[in-house]
């Protein structure tokens, strides 16, 4: 039988951002509070200056999700004017113009603008901040004319630009890959809803057909009998006659518009069934090709269930087939019991079947249950499935023989049926 579905993959999608967000939001937090401290103490930079550009600069990842063009200017900004304030004599002893957590922050930002916002707008803050780091040595030249940092400046330099190049060429493969999943992920879904409307529709088709020739076997009888009578009861009289004359030309003119609509339901691929629709007499072959696979079924059957309506055996039938075919797949290894009860009032089938000593099949997606309910709605009974107390699965339909408005409620399915 059907069984739950698992975590759908959107809730999927979601905590993964979730957790990136995070992620990103942490590494934004650690580099502040290590960026301020180091410009305060290695470079010379005042602290308020420190925390106000500390800010622009570590901020600017964060702000890229949603705004990347001030999110760039912020940055840019801020880049710029750190290397510019720090005290000669300091920055002789540390990495300049960029700093270990400067330079780990541009980065990072390089790497979020070019994955959330592709390649032509993460080319930006790559480019301009190697600009903006050349300009440094240029406004500075005091900085870089002192002899331990003559060459520290041009090897900083060339340090942060080329990781923030492969940062950006890595950002660009990991949004190509991560685009291409989410592509293959929406088009798994699309499909999986297609198939289940296309089961869906098939069934309800399929029920459709079934009724449609049940009520054309009685509309035949009907214009069958009313064309005969003349025939067959001398006694009437003329009006009688005139009148069953008729009732065989309505039966008729239904007849020809329900062999029209039959022709609306059959697809092309479809051709009509020559064997007879199955009944209820038919269940016992049923279980007996279930029990040569090797399945354990035991089956009652208990009233005068041959005597129910063509629509209620046809129904009947179908719904221990479907049941049967559900134990199979999801309960293997297991008994299965087969109960069809009919009394004065209703045709009711359990199907009920014990633990499975085996994993289950792949589930259909439940549309098994959903084409028995169909069928049981459309009679006006009720239909229950679920698991039982002992780890197995349980069916119960319940299919009414005296119904006033079932044949209202066939025919207005059978018009609206696509």
């Amino acid at each position: 039988m059907a069984r739950p579905r698992p975590r759908t993959a959107r809730a999927s999608r979601i905590n993964r951002r979730t957790a990136a967000l995070a992620a990103l939001g942490a590494a934004c937090l650690v580099l502040f509070a290590v960026l301020v401290p180091i410009h305060t103490v290695l470079y010379g930079t005042s602290l308020p200056l420190s925390f106000i550009l500390g800010a622009a600069l570590c901020g600017s990842p964060l702000l890229a999700l949603t705004h990347p063009r001030w999110a760039i200017a912020a940055f840019c900004a801020s880049a710029f004017t750190l290397p510019l304030l720090v005290v000669p004599t300091l920055a002789t002893e540390s990495p300049w113009p960029w700093s270990v957590p400067a330079l780990l922050t541009f980065v990072l930002f390089v790497g979020v603008v070019t994955f959330m916002h592709g390649a032509r707008l993460g080319a930006f803050p790559l480019l301009i901040g190697a600009i903006l780091s050349l300009t440094s040595p240029l406004l500075r030249p005091e900085i870089v004319a002192t002899a331990p940092t003559a060459g520290s400046a041009t090897a900083d330099l060339i340090v942060t630009t080329s990781v923030a190049a492969a940062m950006f060429l890595v950002a660009i493969l990991v949004a190509g890959r991560v685009r291409v999943s989410a592509e293959l992920t929406r088009e798994r879904e699309h499909s999986a809803l297609e198939e289940s409307r296309r089961a869906l529709v098939e069934e309800r088709t399929r029920i459709a057909r079934e009724l449609h020739d049940v009520i054309a076997h009685s509309m035949s009888v009907i214009q069958v009998q009313a064309s005969t009578a003349r025939y067959r009861l001398p006694e009437i009289g003329d009006a009688a006659s005139a009148e069953f004359d008729s009732i065989a030309a309505t039966a008729r003119e239904s007849l020809t518009e329900m062999r029209r609509m039959l022709g609306v339901l059959r697809t092309e691929d479809q051709t009509a069934e020559l064997a007879p629709q199955q009944r209820i007499d038919d269940i016992p072959a049923l279980v007996d090709t279930i029990r040569r696979a090797g399945v354990t079924v035991g089956l009652e059957i208990t009233g005068a269930a041959a005597d129910a309506p063509q629509a209620v055996q046809i129904a009947a039938f179908r719904i221990a087939q479907e049941a049967l075919s559900n134990a199979v797949r999801h309960a293997s290894g297991a008994a299965v019991t087969v109960r069809v009860q009919a009394d004065a009032d209703a045709v009711r089938i359990r199907v009920r079947n014990g633990r499975a000593s085996a994993p289950p099949a792949p589930t259909g997606g439940g549309y098994g249950l959903r084409g028995m309910r169909e069928r049981v709605e459309l009679l006006g009974g009720s239909f229950t499935a679920g698991p039982t107390t002992d780890g197995g699965w349980e069916m119960a339909a319940s299919l009414p023989l005296h119904d006033p408005d079932r044949h209202t409620r066939t025919t207005a399915s059978l018009e609206e049926t696509p």
